[in-house]
């Protein structure tokens, strides 16, 4: 659909949140079995019987809580866990006190689903806490501290804290990548928008500066202000990053919106335009299909180079542009008979925020997963070399179609 945001979901949690629920169905269905098979041994078998229906019911009914971090709220884990501190105690009234000192509780290891999920709610620091809690529980059932049972207990304390410390990385981890796929997205914005002001406003400011000087008086006022005015926007456009929203608590990232795109367009029609008296534009004589964004990404790289021959390879150069469909790659060249580009002279552009290069025909063609490849020589004119590989611009299409 067109218009239709895109947004970039985020979830390390996700695969433990669902492991956390089979691991509570599975030993809630051990518990049962384990009840079933040692009936006989009760003393009082109708109360194993009767929690063990109570811890399937909430079980099952509890799946959906245990979904995610907003779902599985502390006022669930409390009770979840006073369920399982429950059993540990009945256990006590359900057996003697001989079996119960080597044998398990009625809840049985399903009270290590409740520790785990105090571990991916809060961390390590709630793991350990709820470790304490469910180890004094079985020492007061049990009476004393049996072997066995001491090892079972430290094997929980240890997997929960350890599980409860790799979710505060994993979500350490989350932030940084939100952090920086949002710094990301804000220099990619700025950088477009670094190209539209320089193929526009700043032009414009250039010429008014330029016609200004040279017709004297108050348009040369004029043209001073208009100077000022371009150094200002440049300034500005090369400067930090703009202001941009920030990540949502659930992490996810919405993409800039941009117009639908509706099928391949003739790279050739959007290059004829730019032939003129001294411009030479030599092309395929079949079509030159790309994807509509790509298409007018390139031709707007080649309008950024020529411009640059027409504001430095003086009024009477002249260019030729020569268009080629390679099977695996399409290659534009912009050639000039200028006077050529002196040596540093581009890194200097740069240092001034003058993007003209940087931006507006390298950082189009980096977006395009091509290259842009400036050969000058002083006194034998500049030859600017694009390259986008079709693989390349054909699946960022259909990228951008399976996003909307």
């Amino acid at each position: 659909m067109a218009g239709r945001e895109r947004v970039l979901r985020m979830s390390v949690e996700l695969p433990l949140w669902r492991a956390l629920a089979g691991y509570r169905v599975l030993t809630m269905l051990y518990a049962a079995g384990l009840c079933v098979t040692s009936y006989e041994d009760y003393t009082r078998p109708w109360i194993a019987v009767g929690y063990d229906a109570v811890l399937a019911v909430w079980t099952l009914a509890t799946l959906p809580r245990v979904r995610n971090a907003a779902s599985c709220t502390r006022t669930f884990l409390a009770v979840d866990l006073a369920i399982a501190l429950a059993g540990i105690l009945l256990t006590a009234f359900a057996d003697t006190h001989q079996r119960t000192a080597g044998g398990p509780t009625l809840p049985t290891i399903w009270t290590g689903g409740a520790v785990l999920a105090f571990a991916v709610k809060g961390g390590w620091r709630w793991a350990a806490a709820v470790s304490v809690v469910v180890a004094a529980a079985n020492l007061a059932e049990r009476g004393q501290v049996a072997k066995d049972t001491l090892h079972s207990l430290i094997l929980v304390c240890i997997a929960s804290v350890g599980i409860g410390y790799v979710v505060e990385v994993a979500r350490a981890s989350e932030r940084t990548l939100a952090r920086a796929l949002e710094i990301q997205a804000a220099t990619r914005e700025r950088e477009r928008l670094a190209r539209d002001i320089h193929d526009s406003v700043l032009q414009v400011l250039a010429m008014v500066k330029r016609r200004g000087t040279a017709l004297g008086g108050e348009a040369a006022e004029l043209g001073r202000l208009a100077g000022e005015q371009e150094v200002a926007l440049r300034t500005l456009v090369s400067g930090g990053l703009p202001p941009v929203a920030r990540i949502p608590a659930d992490g996810a990232v919405p993409a800039r919106e941009e117009p639908a795109e509706r099928g391949p367009v003739d790279l050739r029609a959007l290059l004829a335009p730019f032939a003129r008296d001294r411009v030479t534009l030599a092309e395929p004589g079949a079509p030159v299909p790309l994807p509509p964004s790509a298409a007018r990404e390139l031709a707007a790289a080649v309008g950024a180079a020529l411009d640059n021959v027409e504001r430095h390879a003086g009024e009477g150069a002249r260019a030729w542009i020569l268009l080629e469909d390679e099977p695996e790659e399409i290659v534009v060249t912009v050639r000039d008979d200028g006077p050529g580009i002196p040596e540093g002279r581009l890194a200097e552009a740069e240092d001034e925020g003058r993007l003209g290069v940087a931006q507006s025909i390298r950082g189009r063609l980096r977006d395009l997963g091509g290259s842009a490849e400036l050969i000058s020589v002083p006194g034998q004119g500049t030859e600017v070399e694009l390259k986008v590989p079709k693989g390349a611009v054909v699946a960022r299409g259909k990228k951008k179609a399976e996003q909307r």
